[in-house]
């Protein structure tokens, strides 16, 4: 089965538009390879977070800030296709 994603934003921060551009990136790179993206209003402020079937792939507070597209590309390429190139976001 194909995984999913979610990406769980603050909507006080306003982080909507940072979780709906992560989410196109995400669903350009892996369009055939994912089930959904899922954007999930958090209850926590603050919180931005990103799982993979209900695994943390990536927590902001613990990261201490946002990833850049390139990692967070190369992160879930580990975790649902570890063999694929990436092309250039792996040079």
């Amino acid at each position: 089965m194909k995984p999913s994603i979610t990406i769980e934003y603050c909507p006080k921060c306003r982080w909507l538009l940072r979780a709906a551009y992560m989410a196109q990136e995400l669903l350009s790179t892996f369009e055939e390879d994912l089930l959904s993206v899922t954007l999930k209003p958090g209850e926590q402020g603050g919180i931005f977070r990103i799982s993979i079937n209900g695994e943390p792939v990536f927590d902001r507070k613990e990261y201490g800030g946002f990833p850049e597209i390139k990692e967070l590309k190369q992160k879930v390429r580990d975790i649902i296709e570890p063999e694929r190139d990436l092309g250039h976001v792996d040079r």
